[in-house]
């Protein structure tokens, strides 16, 4: 990294989830970053190193001022699933293209974009690589997949594409929250299906520092999937976390069509959380193959999905519970649970 210290990093969406993680990993490792971001950067995460711009991605008059003698963007910033979909289209999608023509402006080296696994949807054979067949689910895979075009056709400014697979992690709260609170509580865990699906997780330093290599080594216009390497089934990973908790939770199975169509109708009357994304894949193989990032990038997860569950549940035990006393639809808060709050005293 020794080469690339005296270069400038700006995270757009630096105060969110993987925004703190990504803008720490850079900080720690001897860079000058600035967190970009419509909210302050917690007084908790703050360390040196890291320079504190509250702006909206889309007051270009500031974001300008912002990418002044900057060398490297990393573009977090999105509205996450329960948001506003005009919002998500907006920001998640065609942001991109203002973003770029400022970079361009600026000077900016490379951007890194930080899109989605929901691009490809739900696709018939595993593993997904880069080249699969692209079928956006949902207004957040499409919004994602509009930047990801704009990004592939720029020609004034380098862009690489990272697909990340879910990625959990300490200050990770949102539909994980849901899950151990149950978990700490004792209840049963409703699985989708026989539980047989092996479905993949990633952990957030993992991404952040597939991020970094993108940047320093991803050739211009290329997409990486990074996903854990080391996961098995939903059956097998649920179960040796949920030893780890040691709270008497157990798994329980329930045929899957039902239970989706139940959590449609909820999702639909928006009195759930829960939405199509999250129960429509739940019983399906859904894992991306990351040797592409390996091999270009030497890039290498140091987490495996059981190893990331539980790093994240105990951190969740001490500063996660008293986090989710705030609620909102990002990932650093508590989700409103709604009449899944009184689904778990069923179990």
């Amino acid at each position: 990294m020794m080469k690339e210290n005296r270069s400038k990093w700006l995270v757009t969406g630096g105060a969110g989830f993987f925004g703190i993680h990504m803008c720490q990993y850079l900080a720690k490792n001897g860079f000058e970053v600035i967190s970009y971001d419509r909210d302050d950067f917690p007084d908790s995460e703050k360390m040196p190193g890291i320079e504190i711009v509250t702006g909206d991605i889309h007051d270009h008059a500031k974001l300008e001022n912002a990418l002044q003698d900057i060398d490297y963007v990393i573009h977090a910033a999105a509205e996450l699933a329960l948001a506003d979909p005009d919002k998500i289209n907006n920001t998640n999608g065609e942001a991109a293209f203002d973003l770029l023509e400022i970079c361009k402006q600026c000077g900016v080296k490379k951007l890194v974009f930080t899109s989605s696994c929901a691009v490809y949807g739900t696709p018939d054979s595993h593993p997904i690589y880069e080249d699969s067949p692209i079928n956006p689910m949902g207004v957040y895979g499409k919004a994602k997949r509009i930047a990801e075009n704009i990004l592939l056709n720029y020609q004034d400014v380098e862009t690489v594409i990272i697909r990340p697979k879910s990625f959990i992690g300490t200050g990770r709260l949102g539909i994980f929250q849901l899950f151990f609170e149950w978990v700490e509580e004792g209840r049963k865990i409703p699985i989708f299906g026989d539980g047989e699906n092996r479905f993949q997780l990633l952990e957030v330093t993992d991404l952040a520092h597939a991020c970094y290599l993108a940047a320093i080594k991803g050739k211009d216009k290329e997409v990486y999937n990074v996903g854990a390497t080391e996961f098995g089934t939903v059956n097998h990973d649920i179960t040796a976390f949920l030893s780890h908790a040691d709270t008497g939770s157990k798994l329980l199975h329930f045929p899957s069509r039902p239970l989706k169509f139940i959590l449609s109708i909820l999702e639909k009357l928006k009195i759930s959380p829960i939405y199509k994304w999250v129960y429509d894949t739940a019983d399906k193989d859904s894992f991306v193959s990351s040797e592409k990032a390996i091999e270009h990038l030497g890039w290498q997860p140091k987490y495996s999905n059981i190893e990331a569950l539980k790093s994240t549940y105990d951190w969740y035990l001490g500063e996660g519970k008293i986090m989710a006393q705030k609620y909102g639809t990002g990932h650093r808060v508590a989700w409103k649970q709604g009449i899944i709050r009184f689904a778990k005293y069923l179990f």
